[in-house]
């Protein structure tokens, strides 16, 4: 029997992006609905009952939430073809310590960026800057997170990377003179075709945070 999966998704996510690309590294077929989160769809709500959020991953009618675990489980499902995570048991802890990471500072510093004015949006911004620098020491000179190839941290981390010039503009800085070596590493992910087609372009992501802000009534 072939495979049926759908992810159900909004195109802005960052966390809807890290399936987007683990599916296209491993190069499976899939069905993509893109959800209005303003009006959620009865299939999302019954899929993610919990959490009633995108991305939702189906598998043959059986759903999996939250991105990480999606990752892992596309990795661990569809293991032959591109492996994300590293055979050995100590670099995969590694892998996971330093996406957890990723998963719980880059979304919220990155959200203050552009929530905030003022000291409360210099101090998100020192702290985002501190954390991408951790990550350029941990990336090394190793051309991925992975080492030579694209793997599961390069996952997790490069959706955001879409995101990088709406949270510039908003807090008027540069993230490429603060850490080029992250820059440089996010471009070689962009030269593969899983993480170009996967990414939404930039102008795009600035203009949804626009939209947003004036949403939000935040100027």
């Amino acid at each position: 029997m072939a495979d049926e999966l759908v992810l159900l998704d909004f195109w802005p996510s960052p966390f809807g992006m890290r399936v987007r690309i683990a599916l296209a590294e491993k190069g499976i077929k899939h069905e993509y609905r893109e959800e209005d989160l303003r009006n959620k769809s009865a299939l999302l709500l019954q899929m993610n009952p919990v959490h009633k959020k995108i991305p939702v991953l189906i598998h043959n009618g059986k759903p999996v939430c939250e991105s990480l675990i999606q990752v892992q489980y596309i990795d661990e499902v569809w293991h032959d073809q591109a492996p994300l995570l590293p055979s050995d048991p100590y670099q995969r802890a590694i892998a996971r310590f330093w996406a957890d990471f990723v998963d719980k500072k880059i979304y919220e510093l990155g959200r203050k960026i552009w929530t905030t004015k003022g000291e409360e949006q210099e101090a998100g911004k020192k702290e985002f800057i501190e954390c991408l620098k951790l990550l350029e020491g941990e990336l090394g000179d190793k051309p991925y997170f992975g080492g030579e190839n694209l793997g599961y941290v390069d996952v997790v981390l490069v959706p955001f990377y879409s995101w990088f010039l709406a949270y510039e503009k908003c807090g008027n800085f540069s993230i490429e003179a603060e850490c080029p070596k992250l820059i440089a590493w996010a471009k070689r992910c962009l030269q593969k075709e899983s993480v170009s087609k996967s990414l939404p372009d930039q102008e795009k992501v600035y203009g949804f945070v626009l939209q947003l802000k004036k949403i939000f009534g935040i100027e």
